[in-house]
């Protein structure tokens, strides 16, 4: 199941459960985990991007290693809610996810890089150090959004 609504996803998990949360580049993949009680959001691993069978057995690793009951990817839709080609193509990448059987989340991501650039910045943060951790940092704020949102419906 593929949805863009919390409740549906909600529903899929009525038990809660560790989710993953994720940040697909096109040169890396920047992941979360939470908490199986959906409270908090931390950064987990970079996935660098090669062909998509790598990057999915990685996620798969991933998955098993910490038990994910879902995904939340993050959907780059363009400022005014319009789909874009990176929009396209992250739907694709889910859609190709789907089998492996779990519920998945598209989580509207306009603005988490912009919000984690500021956040490091202000923690004064040199620019190598931030594009070290931005995809990270930015999946675990698209995943805190759709737990915050989930806790709440």
């Amino acid at each position: 199941m593929i949805t863009t609504s919390p409740a549906d996803y909600r529903a899929a998990l009525p038990a809660g459960g560790r989710l993953l949360g994720l940040d697909v580049g096109t040169r890396t993949i920047g992941t979360a985990l939470c908490d199986s009680g959906w409270s908090f959001a931390s950064p987990a691993l970079l996935v660098k991007r090669s062909k998509f069978t790598a990057d999915k057995a990685a996620l798969v690793a991933l998955i098993a290693q910490q038990q994910v009951k879902g995904l939340v990817v993050g959907l780059p839709l363009n400022l005014d809610g319009t789909d874009s080609p990176r929009t396209q193509s992250t739907r694709a990448f889910a859609r190709n996810l789907a089998d492996l059987d779990l519920p998945i989340l598209l989580w509207d991501e306009r603005w988490s890089t912009a919000a984690v650039e500021r956040q490091m910045i202000a923690e004064d943060l040199s620019r190598a150090k931030r594009a070290e951790r931005v995809d990270k940092l930015a999946a675990s704020y698209i995943l805190q959004g759709a737990i915050d949102a989930l806790a709440s419906g």
